[in-house]
């Protein structure tokens, strides 16, 4: 089933993060520890792992953006999975720091 990659809180002050690159292609396989994504707060730069199995399904976060904290970054689930982005991410988008 897919499920959604957040952006993360790197620390206590910190609500929002710059997303500075991806370190995984699409369709690539991910296991759970895997470094998946570089992220970039006013105190940190921070390889973010990844608490799913799976496999990189889409990129929703675009290098060197702004994103609030929790903001839908990418989508991972089983190979060739089809799933609803508008079903998975439903009102939570949070995306370069709008509320959607």
């Amino acid at each position: 089933m897919a499920k959604v990659i957040v952006m993360p809180r790197l620390d206590v002050t910190s609500e929002k993060c710059v997303f500075m690159k991806w370190l995984k292609e699409i369709n690539e396989f991910i296991e759970v520890g895997e470094p998946v994504f570089e992220v970039e707060s006013d105190k940190c730069t921070l390889e973010v792992e990844s608490i799913y199995e799976g496999y990189l399904l889409e990129k929703i976060a675009e290098p060197n953006n702004e994103y609030v904290i929790g903001a839908a970054v990418g989508i991972i689930g089983e190979k060739n999975e089809k799933y609803s982005k508008e079903k998975l991410l439903g009102k939570k988008l949070l995306f370069n720091n709008e509320e959607g």
